[in-house]
């Protein structure tokens, strides 16, 4: 006889088909020939799964969609707001190319141009007033920019090398662990992670900052407009890579045209056109200084400004969100960040110089910057205003970009929770979005929102991460001396003594603000460090030596039932424990010794042959005494097996979950870690397919009115479902 299958959905069988475990037959319908016979084959399992081999099944979107109305909801808002789960073969679609990259990692760097020139400016403002020299030493701050651009073209050269020499990401924590080892290499993460945080904190400040200068009403609400970016930041990136670079992207163009228009028109006002403001003169103001009061002076300048060079080693730690060719890709966007910050950060303190600004409370000098080239007031004005407080918003998002794949870096070498390696439905790190964003935002309330305040631990913490990069790649070409080593070992080890320098000056000029970052780090480094030791002893206690085998084991089971009252649900827990062992025994812990015995009585007949215990808690403990009950009447065996069933009642809705079961958590909370001893959960519910446990065929049968004996409906259509299939088997067969 022909047979043909044919399948009533389509569902992809595979290896299943094969096993014969996955298909049933359906009916038969007759061929066109005589002996012909077509068999329809169902697959109940092609909606939810399909077979990729023997034993192995991938889950279907339909398995992963929620069965309770509560559940669907919450899925449904979740779509709202973050968008519709990706699979993880999507990935590809979430990686970035590099016009996207630019606005999300680099946003960052760029931004620093908009607060980097007024630092060196209030820097040397308050030298001049301490010297009783004004404002004359502010022309040196356009040799300082200069000399910055030139350490940032060092430090991009150097972040560059660690990107091709380590283009799994990570930056300067993959680079000294490689170089240097464990410690080093933690307090180079820790730096990094709070130089993240900062850098949101410090961005969405700033971006406050410019929205009080070009509306003074809202300087009091400051804080609240920070926090509430921060908030709305958390939730674009919790949409996903992709979707935060759509969103990011155009701002930052705008940002930078606008900025470039303001350097230009600036620059043919100051040199073509004249402008009638100038600096005192630095030569009148410096004559009677030594050559090393004006060296310490530029260096403190130098300092201050240093802050510009923030942002620089975010493309390195996030390497993996590029598309391939990752290193290529990372190492091109990053050349061209710093070529655009050298650019916006000579031009804005060019233009500081040109139109003699003098920084203050009330006004920025970006924003005063705008007034002089666009006028006061201008639509240029406002747009430009706009467009900075927008990029100086959007700058946190290079934190959230980087700030989760480092933690997952650190999550999978053991040193964080493990929780922080996990990708969210969006494939985002949505656990290490979360926690920045909460950690932002308490510092930003915690300061009130000063970028002042915030600068000098944001500096700290940022230039202790370039001088340990640096002194790791000098270590890593003094180990690999491949062609070219010597020229890059010079740029590393040039760039690792001036941030090293630089370092030092912040931690000094900036206290106590600046100790604050040293006291975090060492801190921070012990809280990894026993997050390690933790993951390893307990990866040694659960580990298996290769040549282990186990046979079955030799163990006995008894089974202990705590009940409340005689119901379906303690019912139900009783045959269930006989399904597991012969010695089964229930206990009541009970205040009221007449109760226990009226129980006992109804007990002993509905239940013949499970003794029931009645244990009497005068000081009406409940928890406690089953405790010592076990400990004395069922002591921990090493040959023995102490199952506890819990009988558990399944709620109808959410909402009054609280009005049961509290006795029975207590008794797990109290029973989990106890020597050879299982808990077992029973739930009973008028909505029983919820709680995932079917107990068909655990009833016994009982007496019907007549006299006569009545199946339970389960058994009924146990027996119907299986008459059906003996049926169908024999109309095959004929």
């Amino acid at each position: 006889m022909a047979e043909e299958h044919r399948e009533s959905r389509n569902g992809e069988g595979g290896a299943g088909g094969a096993s014969g475990s996955s298909s049933r037959p359906k009916g038969q319908l007759r061929g066109r020939k005589i002996g012909d016979r077509r068999v329809r084959v169902e697959r109940p399992q092609a909606e939810y799964f399909r077979y990729a081999a023997k034993d192995t099944l991938v889950a279907r979107p339909k398995a992963h969609e929620e069965k309770r109305p509560l559940g669907r909801g919450l899925a449904a808002a979740r779509r709202v707001l973050f968008g519709r789960p990706l699979a993880s073969d999507e990935e590809g679609g979430e990686r970035l190319p590099k016009r996207k990259a630019l606005a999300i990692f680099s946003s960052d760097a760029i931004s620093s141009s908009a607060y980097a020139t007024e630092e060196i400016l209030r820097a040397l403002v308050v030298a001049g007033a301490t010297a009783g020299v004004g404002f004359g030493y502010l022309s040196l701050s356009l040799p300082v920019s200069i000399a910055l651009a030139v350490l940032l073209g060092v430090v991009a050269l150097s972040y560059r090398m660690i990107v091709m020499a380590y283009p799994t990401g990570g930056g300067s924590y993959s680079v000294s662990k490689a170089t240097f080892g464990k410690m080093p290499s933690l307090v180079a993460a820790s730096a990094l992670l709070v130089g993240y945080v900062l850098t949101v904190a410090v961005s969405v400040s700033s971006a406050s900052d410019q929205i009080a200068s070009a509306v003074p009403v809202l300087a009091d609400w400051k804080t609240h407009i920070a926090v509430g970016a921060v908030l709305l930041i958390t939730l674009g990136n919790l949409r996903g890579l992709r979707e935060a670079g759509n969103i990011f992207a155009i701002p930052t163009y705008l940002f930078l045209g606008m900025a470039l228009l303001m350097i230009g028109l600036g620059a043919y006002q100051i040199i073509v056109e004249g402008v009638d403001a100038a600096y005192p003169s630095l030569a009148e103001s410096t004559a009677d200084m030594s050559s090393v009061a004006l060296v310490l002076l530029a260096v403190r300048a130098f300092s201050a400004g240093s802050v510009g060079l923030t942002g620089t080693e975010a493309i390195a730690t996030g390497v993996p969100a590029f598309k391939p060719p990752e290193a290529r890709n990372a190492a091109t966007t990053l050349a061209v960040m710093s070529l655009i910050l050298g650019t916006l950060f000579i031009g804005i303190t060019f233009l500081a110089n040109g139109y003699a600004l003098i920084p203050n409370d009330e006004s920025t000098i970006i924003a005063q910057s705008a007034e002089a080239v666009f006028g006061v007031g201008s639509a240029g004005f406002f747009l430009f205003l706009t467009f900075t407080t927008l990029i100086l918003i959007l700058a946190a998002n290079t934190s959230f970009a980087a700030f989760p794949v480092l933690a997952s870096v650190l999550a999978n070498d053991g040193f964080f929770p493990r929780a922080f390696a996990f990708r969210g439905e969006r494939l985002a790190y949505t656990l290490g979005i979360v926690v920045l964003g909460v950690l932002a935002a308490v510092l930003i309330v915690a300061f009130g929102g000063s970028t002042t305040t915030l600068i000098p631990i944001y500096a700290t913490a940022i230039f202790t991460d370039f001088t340990i990069s640096q002194s790791g790649m000098v270590r890593h070409w003094l180990r690999n001396r491949t062609p070219g080593w010597q020229l890059r070992l010079g740029i590393n080890a040039v760039g690792a003594v001036i941030t090293g320098i630089i370092l030092v000056s912040v931690v000094i000029s900036k206290a106590p603000e600046s100790l604050l970052v040293i006291a975090v780090l060492p801190a921070q480094v012990a809280v990894m460090w026993f997050i390690r030791r933790e993951y390893d002893t307990v990866e040694t206690d659960l580990e298996l030596k290769r040549e282990q085998v186990f046979d079955v084991p030799r163990k006995r089971n008894r089974v202990i039932i705590p009940v409340m009252s005689l119901s379906r649900a303690s019912v139900q827990s009783v045959q269930f424990g006989r399904s597991l062992s012969d010695e089964v025994k229930a206990v009541l812990i009970t205040p009221d010794l007449e109760e226990g015995e009226a129980l006992r009585e109804a007990w002993e007949r509905t239940l013949p042959g499970v003794p029931l215990v009645i244990v009497e808690t005068p000081f009406r403990s409940l928890v406690t005494p089953f405790l010592h009950y076990l400990d004395v009447m069922a002591p921990s065996d090493e040959d023995t097996v102490t199952i506890v069933v819990l009988p558990e009642y399944v709620p109808r809705h959410f909402w009054d979950r609280i009005l049961y079961n509290q006795t029975a958590n207590q008794l797990k909370s109290a029973l989990v870690g106890r020597p050879d001893t299982v808990v077992a959960d029973v739930p009973y519910g008028s909505e029983h397919r919820h709680a995932g446990i079917s107990f068909r065929g655990l009833w016994h049968r009982r007496e019907t009115d007549d006299g006569g004996e009545d199946e339970p409906s389960d058994h009924r259509h146990a027996r119907s479902a299986d008459a059906a299939k003996d049926e169908d088997a024999e109309e095959a067969s004929r």
